[in-house]
């Protein structure tokens, strides 16, 4: 669902499924951020990380030797 069709009573009955009841004056807020994260995630969706290892690859100490050295 795109950020923008997310609307405040949307995001209340989001909320009150997900077992979080919110008070009235919160659904605008809680829609404006719920539309904030997404806009967010949707950039990082965008970037290419195709050389980058995952996460658990990593190993503290542990560094590759630079091929310029």
């Amino acid at each position: 669902m795109p950020a923008a069709a997310l609307t405040p009573p949307e995001a209340a009955r989001w909320a009150a499924r997900s077992g979080l009841p919110l008070p009235d004056d919160r659904h605008d807020a809680v829609a404006a951020v719920a539309a904030h994260i997404h806009s967010v995630v949707s950039t990082l969706r965008e970037l290419d990380f195709a050389d980058v290892p995952p996460a658990a690859s990593y190993r503290v100490g542990e560094e590759k030797p630079d091929a310029a050295a």
